[in-house]
């Protein structure tokens, strides 16, 4: 397993010897009486020399790409130029803009003048005005001239007060004569009666209880707004079946508590009384 592992594995086993070839070449190039130290010293140098040229040509590419390559100051100045000139385009636009609205906030004032001018209300003040003076001065004089006997005279005379005391009278009767029926129409309408419908488990002690004769102990029982319904034997097992009735009750006349109390006065029959199902009507 680990020797199928190392065989796709990809590790440079050989690398002992590349290394010696190229120590071999150095040798050869600086002489076999250099030793360690021209080796390094060689290796310094061409390390040294790739390290120069990367930092030429980084800087070669930063001033041909960047911002200020082209011209230095002079660049700056064209910037600016040009910012300048957009700047005045703008300016010329909005004065262009600003004299747009003034024109049409003029054109606006003259139509609210001409239209304030042509209303009808300016034509109608005139003429009340002027049809007003005349009347006001054909008043009759003998009304100003009236005594005040006469005053006291216009006074007794009431020519609409009996009537509208007879209608307000005629009102009052029919409004009391409404309330009247309505009141009599009203108590002679039946009430709504509130009812439910229970559903009774009577278990009686032991399966030698007489079933009927306990369904006839439980009917019975006769209360004010109690009517007895339908009635069934259900098994309980080992042999005792309980009595399942039902029944319909008045909520305001008969309650649960009244029911279970009286069915279990029976106590030779029944030793237990639940309710298996109450709904309303």
């Amino acid at each position: 397993m680990a020797t199928n592992f190392l065989v796709h594995e990809k590790i440079w086993f050989d690398k002992f010897k590349y290394d010696d070839a190229e120590r071999k070449y150095y040798e050869q190039m600086n002489g076999p009486v250099a030793g360690s130290c021209h080796q390094e010293n060689g290796a310094s140098v061409i390390l040294r020399d790739i390290a120069r040229a990367r930092e030429n040509i980084q800087k070669s590419l930063a001033g041909s790409s960047g911002p200020g390559a082209s011209g230095g100051p002079s660049g700056d100045h064209s910037e600016l130029i040009v910012r300048i000139a957009s700047l005045e385009v703008e300016n010329q636009s909005l004065r262009g803009v600003v004299q747009d609205l003034q024109q049409a906030l003029s054109k606006l004032e003259a139509r609210l003048s001409l239209l304030e001018k042509s209303s009808p209300t300016h034509r109608a003040t005139a003429p009340q005005t002027q049809h007003v003076s005349p009347m006001r001065q054909v008043e009759p004089p003998t009304k100003k001239a009236a005594t005040p006997a006469e005053d006291d005279e216009d006074d007794d005379i009431d020519l609409f007060g009996s009537d509208n005391e007879e209608e307000d009278k005629e009102a009052a009767r029919l409004r009391e004569e409404r309330l009247r029926q309505y009141a009599e129409k009203k108590a002679k309408k039946p009430a709504l009666v509130a009812k439910s419908s229970i559903l009774l488990d009577v278990k009686p002690w032991d399966d030698e209880t007489d079933m009927a004769q306990l369904e006839a102990c439980v009917r019975s029982i006769q209360l004010d707004g109690l009517v007895w319904g339908g009635s069934k034997l259900v098994p309980v097992g080992y042999g005792i079946r309980k009595l399942q009735i039902q029944c319909v009750v008045e909520d305001d006349k008969v309650g649960t508590d009244l029911l279970e109390e009286e069915i279990t006065k029976f106590e030779e029959h029944v030793q237990s009384v639940d309710i298996a199902a109450f709904n309303k009507i």
